[in-house]
């Protein structure tokens, strides 16, 4: 209410009780007022009805909610179900225009203001993150790998004769696939071992770079987080291999906003060369549904062209979903939720460690990979053939989620590009491995029951090993007759 109906109110109630309801309300108004003023992420979380206050006074600022709103046109924001219409605060427009994701939207004022603001917020957490000196950023509409696909479609515009992606080889299929989406030829680079760890190969990047022609280029494509034994690459080298070159950077940080190594960086490679943009997940960072990127960067203008790329309107509740999430856990508590990450990487680690040991296996020693950790399974390997990738399946329906088993010498075609060693990184990784990762919201009880649970299946696997081996018939010696004839 304002303070014309706080007052017409005193006739009604004791004008004490009002008042107190009116301070109530100012409280709730200053928060606010302290967001638009500022655009940053409140150091304290609000509480919940601070925040649905928020939404709901967005939410008539949106044509679709006016009280006398007549529409004629073929998109009016209209909601046939109620349940939906509450699932979304009734802020329905979506953001953006037909030509800009980021431009205002005449009828919708509120979720305009929504897009603006979370796009802020964001930005200061990427900021508070390590990445001291990004200049923009937005959030879209789309997952990591769409997202990178529409970098790459911006960077058309400005390369125009450029066909190839010089891409650091990481196996996971969306990031390869973002590249062919766009249309571009990905020069994949094999990685070097270095101890256990999978590391960038920077003399075959420069060679490759030498042997294409860097204007046939369109950029490097490199990664941070990863999972073990591969490692972020070489960002600060390989940004200054493309500062040299004058060839374009784009880095899937997928999800290096929660460690601070990652972002780390991101802030040296932009310091000592060059980085034109930086994905990431909504959902593994902020712990929000699958669905929504931050594409940020270092040039204001090149993010802006790259919200310009992004044809129509786009949904609005990735940027909803994040805004609320950033308001309610504020500053400190996505400060706070990001040390326990690392304490509890510390704790996985070691527990990890002590099992790998009781199996005869060791901890496959990776201290540049700040998020995943990886255990071999040789013994495993040597016990049976089946065992590694059995141990996938037990651990699955034991509702241990997140852990993947990788065997030796899989192979995997993707569109038309064959990788040997698929899920490895590698062509020929020297043993088998199990992966774990200690992402934001992990908490101890998930370590605990994780490292219970796969102990209990490696001793199962361990025992029908050596039952195999005991009903397994007599070898035959080199006397006897094996022919069968």
């Amino acid at each position: 209410m304002n303070s014309e109906n706080f007052s017409l109110s005193e006739k009604i109630v004791s004008t004490s009780y009002v008042r107190q309801g009116s301070q109530a309300r100012r409280g709730h108004e200053q928060l606010i007022r302290h967001l638009l003023e500022q655009g940053k992420c409140p150091e304290d979380g609000w509480s919940e009805s601070t925040v649905e206050l928020f939404l709901s006074e967005l939410a008539v600022m949106d044509s679709n909610n006016f009280l006398g709103n007549c529409g004629v046109g073929e998109r009016e924001a209209r909601v046939a179900s109620s349940l939906v219409a509450r699932r979304h605060y009734r802020l329905i427009h979506g953001i953006g225009r037909s030509g800009d994701i980021a431009a205002v939207q005449p009828k919708a004022a509120g979720s305009s203001l929504l897009n603006k603001l979370t796009n802020s917020v964001v930005l200061d957490i990427l900021k508070l993150s390590g990445v001291r000196s990004v200049a923009s950023c937005f959030v879209v509409p789309m997952a990591t790998g769409m997202s990178l696909t529409l970098c790459f479609l911006t960077l058309r515009h400005r390369r125009p004769k450029a066909r190839y992606i010089v891409w650091p080889r990481i196996d996971q299929k969306s990031c390869f696939k973002a590249m062919i989406t766009a249309g571009f030829e990905p020069v994949v680079v094999e990685n070097v071992l270095e101890g256990d760890e999978l590391r960038t190969d920077l003399e075959a990047v420069e060679r490759k770079i030498e042997e294409l022609g860097a204007e046939n280029i369109l950029c490097v494509h490199s990664t941070t987080s990863c999972f073990a034994p591969r490692v972020p690459d070489r960002l600060e080298e390989l940004a200054a291999v493309c500062a040299k070159h004058n060839i374009p950077h784009i880095v899937n940080n997928a999800y290096g906003v929660q460690s601070s190594k990652c972002m780390h960086l991101i802030q040296q490679g932009a310091r000592v060369g060059r980085i034109d943009a930086f994905v990431q997940s909504l959902d593994k960072n902020f712990m929000v549904p699958v669905g929504g990127a931050i594409i940020a960067g270092f040039d204001e203008s090149f993010i802006q062209e790259i919200s310009q790329m992004y044809p129509g309107r786009a949904s609005a509740s990735p940027s909803l979903d994040v805004l609320i999430t950033l308001l309610t856990l504020g500053a400190s508590g996505y400060k706070k939720l990001l040390s326990e990450r690392k304490e509890i990487y510390l704790f996985l680690a070691q527990e990890l460690k002590s099992l790998a040991s009781a199996h005869g296996e060791r901890l496959l020693h990776t201290p540049h990979n700040p998020i995943s950790l990886a255990m071999s399974l040789d013994g495993l390997q040597a016990d049976s053939d089946k065992a590694v990738t059995q141990l996938g399946s037990m651990l699955f329906t034991r509702q241990v989620s997140g852990a993947r088993v990788i065997p030796l010498g899989k192979e995997q075609t993707i569109s038309g590009h064959r990788f040997r060693g698929f899920m490895s990184h590698s062509e020929a990784y020297p043993c088998p491995y199990l992966n774990v990762a200690s992402a934001v919201g992990i908490t101890r009880e998930d370590v605990t029951l994780c490292i219970k649970r796969l102990d209990k299946c490696l001793k199962t696997l361990k025992k029908e090993g050596n039952a195999a081996k005991s009903s397994s018939p007599a070898v035959p010696t080199c006397q006897e007759d094996t022919t069968g004839e």
